[in-house]
């Protein structure tokens, strides 16, 4: 069996390693002469015997440990001189010798470029002729110039651009007169804890006739669009609650407390989502509470981008400032309501006419349903509702609102319903359910109070966005009333919470006249108690600067008092001969 000799190992006193070769007196065997031993302590960790990986280059600024690692000192022979004879002896027998071909016009001091130094700053900044640096300068001087002017250019368009929605000043929708007294105020933050629960009403009336909805208009497509008719013959009927004669009717029956019209009723349910002023005329006669509006009043109109970022502009000759654009939606929610309908002469005629309408006067397809609501053990609320619409669905009859959703120019959405409606109609719906909330849901209220099984919207956008006379019907899509509003959350409790509160409110008031205004600029109701003569010589105008709302002239003051003295006489008179 061959044995294994193990030599002789030399024990070091002083530290690691085999001994100085001066003072051992073992020399260790097929030792190289002149080989460095990398010096360490025990606490060094030594993770391989050499490193042929380690790149020198890029190793930093002298001085620094930018690029040095503690654990690669144990293998840095570059302090170490061993190795500078054999390096000066070997590197003495090398001569580099240059094969490329060379240019009869070679240049010493003609700069090089290629494709590394081209995007050196460093190399172009020191080699580059100075013609060429010249130009450069030049052309960072026009980049220069370049960039100044386009800051010039967006701070001025920044300026010119209309201040956002959070900023934006509305005007109050009635001039507060300063000899208002404001009774209370409500913020909006105290609707969203309402709740109450109602029974189904009960029909106590229907007036006046309906037409068939045209089933084709389902069918509609931005690229099969048809032009929106104007219906100038047809007259269309904004009357107030206490003007109708109906609820006169029933007020005089006994029928009910509390009166008031699916427009008041669903102004004052969505108020949580409202922004822009609204109005409305409160009246307490007796032990019966009367909802109504003013002639002329903004809840005639539909706003248009009322919940929007966005602001519209502030001018009122501008076609898409707030005026134009509302006065522009009413009149398409008018025209697409009778548009859609059958032309066959056939209606649905109900127990009474048009109680507006005077005899062989054409008047629009509609239906009014006075139906009543239990408030309370004592308190029932009787409101007019409108259907505009009815159709015949497995042998049943089904009424319908029509209402229509217009665009007037894409750029305010940001989505362009001609490209988006056949293919997201969802993004449309939840861009206008943005822009217009409040808006969408008034209707769904009116259509959840009239009873209807359907609600028709149609898209209705202008030919040219510069053009708000000439508008196409792009499409007509149908809900469910009650599933609609689940998708927009809209509570019905909470709906009804709010109308009792306000009830219960202006039951506590004494005999007279209130006003609920929506402030223009806060989340919150106020309720003034004016004169019983306010608003009886009402006239349509733009509402009054606040400085000159608070100090009328003391003259036209006196004689608008004694000019209404004197008609609420004659009509005290009027009363007591019918009487």
């Amino acid at each position: 069996m061959v044995g294994f000799e193990v030599g002789a190992v030399p024990f070091n006193p002083d530290g690691w390693g085999p001994m100085d070769s001066s003072t051992t007196t073992l020399a260790v065997p097929n030792h190289p002469s002149n080989v460095p031993f990398a010096p360490f302590s025990r606490s060094d960790k030594l993770g391989r015997i050499a490193d042929w990986t380690r790149n020198l280059n890029n190793q930093g600024r002298p001085g620094s440990k930018q690029g040095h690692h503690l654990a690669d000192s144990a293998f840095d022979f570059s302090g170490d001189d061993s190795f500078a004879t054999l390096a000066a002896d070997e590197d003495s027998s090398f001569r580099l010798v240059d094969t490329s071909a060379k240019s009869h016009h070679h240049n010493p001091n003609r700069p090089k470029f290629n494709p590394r130094w081209r995007f050196n700053a460093h190399h172009n900044q020191r080699s580059q002729l100075p013609q060429r640096r010249d130009e450069e300068v030049e052309a960072k001087k026009r980049e220069a110039e370049k960039e100044r002017a386009r800051r010039d250019r967006m701070y001025n368009n920044r300026s010119q651009m209309p201040q956002r929605r959070e900023s934006a000043v509305f005007k109050s929708s009635v001039d507060i007169q300063p000899e208002w007294n404001m009774l209370d105020q409500i913020p909006f933050s105290t609707f969203s804890k309402l709740s109450f629960s109602v029974q189904e009403p009960e029909d106590l009336l229907m007036c006046g006739g309906l037409e068939f909805y045209d089933r084709a208009y389902d069918r509609i497509t931005p690229k099969n669009c048809r032009p929106l008719e104007r219906f100038k013959n047809r007259n269309f009927f904004k009357v107030t609650t206490t003007d109708d004669p109906v609820i006169r009717r029933l007020a005089n029956e006994d029928k009910a407390t509390v009166f008031a019209t699916d427009a008041i009723l669903s102004t004052l349910m969505c108020a949580p989502r409202s922004v822009y002023s609204w109005d409305i005329v409160v009246q307490r006669v007796g032990n019966k509470l009367f909802f109504d509006k003013r002639d002329g009043s903004q809840l005639d109109l539909l706003s248009v981008h009322e919940t929007s970022q966005e602001p519209l502009p502030d001018v009122k000759e501008d076609i898409n400032s707030i005026h134009s654009l509302s006065v522009e939606a009413a009149y398409i929610n008018q025209n697409f309501s009778q548009q859609v309908l059958v032309k066959d002469g056939n209606k649905v005629a109900f127990d009474e006419p048009n109680p507006f309408a005077n005899e062989g006067e054409e008047v629009a397809s509609v239906g009014y349903r006075y139906r009543r609501w239990k408030l309370d053990d004592e308190m029932y609320l009787v409101s007019r509702c409108e259907v505009q619409s009815v159709v015949d669905i497995n042998n049943q009859r089904s009424f319908l609102t029509l209402n229509a959703l217009n665009e007037f120019d894409s750029k305010y959405s940001g989505v362009d319903w001609r490209q988006k409606l056949e293919t997201q109609r969802g993004a449309v719906l939840a861009t206008e359910l943005k822009n217009n909330a409040n808006k969408l849901a008034k209707w769904t209220a009116q259509a959840l109070l009239g009873g209807a099984d359907m609600m028709k919207l149609g898209y209705v956008s202008r030919v040219h966005p510069r053009d708000h006379f000439n508008h196409v019907i792009l499409a007509v899509v149908g809900y469910k009333p009650k599933d609609f509003a689940t998708q927009i959350n809209l509570n019905t409790s909470n709906m009804w919470g709010i109308v009792k509160s306000i009830v219960d409110l202006c039951m506590k008031l004494k005999e007279g006249k209130y006003v609920l205004v929506k402030d223009p600029s806060k989340p919150q109701v106020r309720i003034y108690d004016v004169p019983q003569d306010a608003f009886d010589n009402d006239y349509v105008e733009e509402p009054l600067p606040e400085d000159e709302q608070a100090q009328p002239p003391a003259e036209d003051a006196d004689g608008v008092d004694a000019n209404a003295t004197i008609n609420d006489v004659e009509d005290k008179e009027i009363s007591t001969e019918a009487a």
